[in-house]
């Protein structure tokens, strides 16, 4: 409802007209990132326009790129109402016209805020800290505003969902309207004139990918009664109900084919009729963080709708057969934008490099002695400062060590394409390994037993592993078994029933196991008399039931104390025993436990253990740290004797403190930490190579060099030009390929190819199906574990086969639960000086206060943050101006406009779309599912296991389950008209990277290029984003992306001119990464060596066999 008020004339007058009071825009500065870059906006247009009419009808407010601005109807030059670096959005005005209530996350967080428009003072009306708000609108009286409120996006589950609130402006905590179910979801409402009743839209939880419509329905909320009534039951879904001032009308959104309109209902007949269509693209497919239309507003006299919709803003007549009436807006304004990180990570020429991570690390009974894997090899060093040294000669995957109980002996896991054992070898290195076990089998975890009898290991069948095509080996963890020490065959000792990690105290009489539900538990040697020892927990995350559990609890040797993992942190706490129930400890925080609990880390662990002596030892990366509990008791006890001195001096001198200096804090106890220095040899082939008489497509501009010759020698580029025009020596190998056509090899800068975790296999196929595809260098964007430093570290010595393998490593969380800007810098620490991945994922890591803190330190450290992004378009606006450098996934709303375009190419933002799992609409890898034959193409199943190819093929459900939504009308698909945005990024200057989100490994790739080409993109614009964008956005470019003299040798040589045609990427004739020369269609090797690539991960297949039916 509009109260007629004509208050809003005079002050338009002084704020718009330049009158003597100080119009200056209000900029609340509580973020903790300072601006350090402007961006000038003059734009005429605009993405997602929010408007709202003045009570008295002379203005309009609205919202463009974060920021509130107000105009006269009739349109013109549009003045700020805030700026700076809160975003600011969903403006509406109070019923009479004095004050205006939007969103904004000016104290860190989001809230509701209101805002005097005469003296752009404002005030904060609700003060959460991790919540989000959707659609604030006044009830009629004034005294209340309502919205949709929840849980910010870094929670999950049904808090997430808005539901119906409502705050007195004066103060209070307001009140929930609507609380059940918890999967529903609220957004946009809006009172009818007389207060009684809510209109909102509604439906079930937040989104769904490659949704089925109808999403939304309308409903209105009874006041009075406290009943709702689902008031539509369309199929294109209803959303963004507007209420006219007079109660007569009722205009909402909905989707029509494929195109979203407005819909006009008489409220008192319920008669409907098309008012305007199509206009602004809905956005019910995603999180709808600004609702699911724009904000729109009738004119106080009920007679037009003022909308936003083309990225204009217009006034559209309720009367049939009348033509809208734009309201013309121009903005000449400078955002402020944070610091630019543009961080560039050459590749080392060095023919050494110190290996990132030692994995499964375990001390010597002694602990003098540390065995560990690095490099799926096994190690062992004396401590403190010893070199590390290889104690076999396998060639396998060695991984999880453990010594014997006097310490002679190191017990380890294997694995190769023919299954697994259990070896032990001398730790002086005076025989030869001895295979324990007698079946090949996938073993995990052993230990020994403290009597030195026996080693109890986790088991499952070796097919478990072998068939496994993803990260996990199902079935691979079915049994509890026990192998003499000698070797011989296994003991069943019990079913793993979920129970893992098995281990000791000081008594062999009984095995200690944990369980992700039961917690630390122990059972005897024939599986009986199972015992709960102890629970942990972590936080209770905003939004979930219950509190994160420990995914691992380890009994010390002395059986009094536990060691636990809680997310990436560990702690020690003792085990009480109380028999009854079993015992939950909380750590979420220590001083408070119920138990004495100390916190070893704040920047992570890894690979917990005890030592024999009762010290904890962790690693990350390639650090081993070790933690003597009783040291550090001794030291916080000196810390706080010194402490109770320092206070006793104060109060008797407290005089000179003025003149005294801070000498620093004292850090007290902290745990002795050894970097693990295991070199490697990187892979440098040997050749000197030129590739004649191809077409090179260079990257560098336009430059295109016809019947070229490119000289290679070793990894990198020597030299191209026009056959005859560039020197080499005699001795040099020469391939004729005229007739192709050359482009750097390709960069995918989204790709998840996770390899098993924990025991690793020896060459993971989904790097040579990329790799086979052409794609030559690889970013993975939020790995879940830290398997893939090992991995990329044995593609970089070329024992496994694939493109460079670049990562963030596991993203950071919400679960870190940022407190401040030292505690992000501890946390990226992990990333800078343990996985030394250069680039980290900021996966919806909390509020933007604490968004901000992490790109703060991701600065200090020189990371490379990108960002997730979420559905949410409000999201990847704020990320955007704080001066994120990057962002995964699409903008879930189009068309973007000039000022999303603009701003996107400005800031240097490394938009990386992948279309194939498109935002807003069906995924775009379900047009190229049901017109392409991926099933039955040679290529890709030479290098895809068959299980994945059927999984993938035969039927396809919605996202990544079952379901509906497997295929859809051409017009239904949303990818295209994404890729006219990337079209427009790329074109005004931006940067645009390829990602493939590992939907389907190597070909994949193709798709998604293809579909980023859809949009009207140039064939070379779109080689572009394939290459040389794609090496910019993860500060690669100084040595990939172009074919120029030095860079490294990463080609492509393809059959056909994909200028011509994009399509032709796929038509590989060879590929050649790092100076190595592969045939596309196998992965064999033509030079400098010759090799043939085996084949590991097919199973067998059904054929020629004597039984079955038969023609």
């Amino acid at each position: 409802m509009r109260l007629r008020s004509f208050a809003v004339v005079a002050l338009f007058a002084s704020v718009v007209l330049g009158a003597q009071e100080d119009s200056s825009p209000a900029d609340d500065r509580d973020l903790p990132l300072d601006p350090e870059r402007t961006f000038s906006l003059d734009t005429d247009e605009g993405t997602w326009i929010s408007v709202d009419v003045s009570p008295d009808g002379e203005t309009v407010v609205f919202d463009l790129l974060g920021d509130l601005y107000m105009m006269p109807l009739t349109g013109g030059e549009a003045v700020p109402l805030t700026d700076g670096m809160p975003y600011d959005n969903q403006p509406r005005y109070s019923p009479d016209g004095s004050e205006v209530v939007f969103v904004s996350d000016r104290d860190g967080s989001e809230n509701l805020w209101l805002i005097d428009i005469v003296s752009k003072e404002t005030r904060q009306l609700t003060n959460g800290s991790t919540k989000s708000y959707e659609s604030p609108e006044w009830l009629p009286d004034g005294n209340y505003v309502v919205a949709a409120t929840a849980e910010n996006m870094a929670v999950r589950g049904d808090a997430r969902n808005p539901k119906l609130w409502m705050w007195h402006v004066d103060g209070g905590t307001g009140i929930q309207i609507i609380k059940e179910p918890g999967s529903l979801r609220i957004t946009g409402p809006t009172p009818t004139p007389d207060g009684r009743h809510i209109w909102f839209a509604q439906r079930t939880n937040l989104w769904q990918y490659n949704a089925i419509l109808p999403q939304y329905q309308l409903a209105v909320y009874d006041r009075d009664t406290g009943e709702q009534y689902t008031r539509s039951s369309r199929y294109g879904s209803a959303f963004r109900p507007t209420v006219s001032p007079d109660g007569a009308w009722l205009v909402y959104g909905t989707r029509h084919e494929e195109h979203t309109g407005l819909r006009l209902r008489e409220l008192t007949t319920g008669e409907e009729r098309w008012l305007a269509y199509p206009v602004t693209r809905d956005d019910q497919e995603s999180v709808a963080s600004s609702d699911v239309l724009p904000g729109m507003s009738f004119t106080p006299d009920s007679t037009e709708v003022v909308v936003s919709y083309g990225g204009k803003i217009w006034r559209v007549p309720i009367a049939e057969g009348r033509e809208p009436v734009a309201v013309p807006f121009r903005i000449q304004t400078k955002l402020d934008i944070g610091p630019e990180l543009a961080f560039k990570y050459p590749v080392s020429n060095e023919r050494l490099f110190t290996v990132r991570q030692i994995r499964d690390a375990v001390p010597s009974p002694n602990a003098d002695q540390l065995a560990f894997a690095a490099l799926d090899r096994l190690y062992v060093v004396s401590l403190p400062d010893g070199e590390p040294r290889r104690l076999t000669s396998l060639e396998v995957v060695e991984a999880q060590p453990t010594w014997s109980p006097d310490g002679e002996w190191v017990t380890f896991v294997t694995w190769s394409p023919g299954g697994g054992h259990l070896y032990k070898t001398r730790v002086d290195g005076s025989v030869e390994p001895t295979q324990l076990t007698t079946t090949a089998a996938i073993y995990q975890t052993p230990v020994w037993s403290p009597d030195g009898d026996r080693i109890v290991a986790i088991q499952g069948p070796a097919r478990a592993m072998q068939e496994a095509a993803g990260p996990f080996a199902s079935g691979a963890s079915q049994n509890i078994v026990s192998v003499p020490f000698d070797g011989g065959a296994w003991t069943m000792i019990a079913p793993t029933d979920g129970r893992r990690v098995p281990h000791f105290t000081r008594d062999a009489d009984r095995i200690f196991l944990y369980h992700p539900e039961d917690g630390l538990v122990s059972i005897r040697w024939d599986g009986t008399d199972e015992q709960a020892h102890v629970k942990v927990t972590g936080a209770t995350e905003t939004g979930r039931p219950e509190p994160v559990p420990a995914s691992v609890v380890l009994i010390s040797p002395s059986g009094q104390r536990a060691f636990a993992q809680v997310d990436n942190n560990l702690y020690v706490l003792e085990v009480p025993v109380i028999g009854g129930d079993t015992p939950t400890v909380s750590v979420a925080n220590p001083e408070s436990a119920v138990v004495p609990v100390r916190q070893l880390t704040e920047v992570g662990g890894q690979f917990p253990v005890w030592s024999r002596d009762g010290l904890v030892h962790w690693s990350i990366g390639n650090a081993h740290f070790i933690y003597d509990i009783d040291d550090a008791r001794a030291a916080e006890a000196v810390r706080t004797d010194a402490v109770s001195d320092d206070q006793s001096d104060d109060d008797s001198d407290s005089d000179d403190d003025s003149d005294s200096e801070d000498d620093g804090e004292d850090e007290g106890y902290l745990a002795t930490e050894i970097r693990i220095a295991v070199e490697a040899q990187r892979d440098f082939p040997d050749g000197f190579g030129v590739l004649r008489g191809g077409r090179v497509v260079t990257m560098r501009g336009n430059q295109v060099i016809e019947n070229a010759d490119l000289i290679v020698q070793g990894n990198r580029i020597l030299d191209i030009g026009r056959r005859g025009t560039v020197q080499f020596p005699d001795f040099a190998r020469i391939f004729d390929v005229s007739g192709t056509t050359i482009v750097p090899g390709f960069v995918d800068t989204h790709a998840h190819m996770r390899p098993t975790f924990g025991v690793h296999k020896t060459q993971p196929w989904t790097y040579l199906a990329n790799l086979a595809y052409g794609v030559t260098t690889t970013r993975d964007p939020q790995t879940g574990t830290t398997d893939v430093l090992t991995y990329g570290d044995l593609v970089e010595t070329g024992t496994t086969v694939g493109p460079r393998i670049y990562s963030t490593g596991p993203g950071v969380f919400s679960a870190e639960q940022i407190k401040d800007l030292d505690h992000a810098r501890d946390v990226l620490s992990r990333y800078s000086d343990y996985y030394d991945t250069k680039t980290i994922k900021m996966y919806t890591s909390g509020n933007r206060q604490q968004r901000q803190w992490i790109l703060m330190a991701a600065r200090e450290q020189e990371l490379l943050p990108t960002t997730e992004g979420a559905l949410d378009m409000k999201y990847n606006m704020e990320m955007m101006l704080d001066g994120y450098p990057g962002q995964e996934h699409s903008f879930p709303i189009f068309p973007i406009y000039n000022d999303v375009v603009r701003l996107t190419a400005e800031t240097g933002l490394a938009y990386t779309p992948t279309l194939l799992v498109s935002y807003g609409g069906p995924f775009g890898e379900n047009y190229f599912y049901t017109r392409e034959n991926p099933h039955d193409d040679p290529k890709l199943r030479r290098f895809t296991p068959h299980s994945v190819l059927d999984g993938s093929t035969r039927r396809r459900g919605a996202g990544v389950g079952p379901g509906p939504g497997g295929w859809f009308r051409d017009e239904e698909h949303v990818f295209d008209d994404h890729a006219k945005g990337v079209k427009a990024i790329v074109e005004a200057g931006g940067r645009v990277g390829v990602g493939s989100h590992g939907q389907l490994q190597g070909l994949g790739y193709h798709w998604e290029l293809w579909a980023m080409q859809s949009g009207g993109l140039s064939e070379h614009d779109a080689l572009r984003t394939a290459t040389i964008l794609g090496a910019e956005s993860i500060g690669l470019d100084g040595d990939l992306g172009t074919i120029e003299p030095g860079k490294l040798a990463d080609l492509v040589i393809l059959e056909e001119n994909p200028l011509d045609d994009i399509r032709h990427t796929n038509t590989i004739r060879y590929v050649m990464k790092n100076g190595r020369l592969y045939y596309g269609d196998t992965l064999n090797e033509r030079w400098p060596d010759e090799r043939t690539l085996e084949i590991t991960w097919q199973s067998d297949e059904p054929d020629n066999l004597p039984a079955g039916i038969r023609d």
